[in-house]
This record gives structure tokens, sequence and C-alpha cells, in this order.
């Protein structure tokens, strides 16, 4: 799938059938998050990926809907980088576009994700010094989302000045 198309179609999908996804696929869908922009190249992540059934099933604390996707990608980040958020946040966005590019759905989890933290780490085996940023549930969707309306590119665009 082209850049831009992915761009246009991705969706925040929280519904799927439960299929397996290959090896080889989430290794793509990582790697774009490798691939990611980074402050001073510190590349402060590690990626977790979940594809055992019963790990999966105890992400549900954080979304019951979870507990169908194919893998969850843990997103664990070193805070000692000054630019964690950042460059966390663009690992994410890579790893949501190449999910969509390769014919999955995929969701950022993040506020449900927070407050669990503590037992997901855990669950993990993620030191205590990491912070655990984000879950990324993929899978095969097993709907489309509608697409949310988006503001007029006229509303949000300024030339030189605000």
């Amino acid at each position: 799938m082209e850049t831009l198309e992915a761009l246009r179609t991705r969706r925040s999908v929280r519904r799927y059938t439960g299929e397996a996804i290959p090896k080889a696929d989430l290794e793509t869908i990582v790697d774009a998050g490798r691939l990611a922009a980074t402050g001073s190249n510190r590349q402060p992540w590690v990626f977790v990926v979940v594809t055992d059934r019963a790990t999966i099933a105890q992400f549900k604390l954080a979304g019951a809907w979870m507990e169908k996707a194919g893998a969850v990608i843990a997103v664990v980040m070193d805070p000692v980088s000054r630019w964690w958020v950042e460059d966390g946040s663009a690992a994410i966005e890579n790893m949501l576009l190449a999910s969509v590019a390769l014919g999955y759905g995929a969701c950022w989890v993040e506020g449900d994700a927070l407050p669990l933290e503590g037992e997901f780490k855990s669950l993990l085996g993620v030191p205590a010094e990491k912070r655990l940023m984000a879950l990324i549930p993929v899978g095969v969707a097993a709907e489309t989302p509608r697409t949310p309306e988006k503001k007029a590119l006229a509303l949000v665009l300024h030339w030189e000045k605000y």
C-alpha cells in the first residue's frame, strides 16, 4: 500500500477475528517502529511482541476488546532519554501505519493501560526503571470503523503566519 493511502485509511481498530499474524509480518511492523525518528539517535525503545493467548487475555484489564487481537506489541521506553515520549510516539505511529499497509487493524492503547503499567510490566518482565508507554493490539480486523470527520485543510493550514 502506498504511504499516503495508509495515512488516509488508518483507523483505530478494536474488533479482531482472533486469527494469528505471521511472525514475519510482526517483525515488519516492529521494524517500522525501530526505524522511527529519534532525538540524538538515542533509540530508547524495546518492543515486546506478545502472541500467547493467555498473556493477551491478561491485557483485557485495559480493554476487553484486546482479547481477540492476533498480537499485542508492548512499547517499552527508557525515560533516561530526554525525548522518550516523542520518540515512542513516532515509533508507535510508524507501527500503526505499517499495520494498515500490511492489511491489519491496530490501535494505540495508552490511557487505559497507564494505570496498569506496574502490573503489565511485571507480566512482561520489564525492568523497573523502564516505562511501558503503550500497548498496540494488532489483528485481522473484524470490522472497518467508519471514517471520522476531520477538519478541512483550510481550517488548519496557515501560510507564513498564524
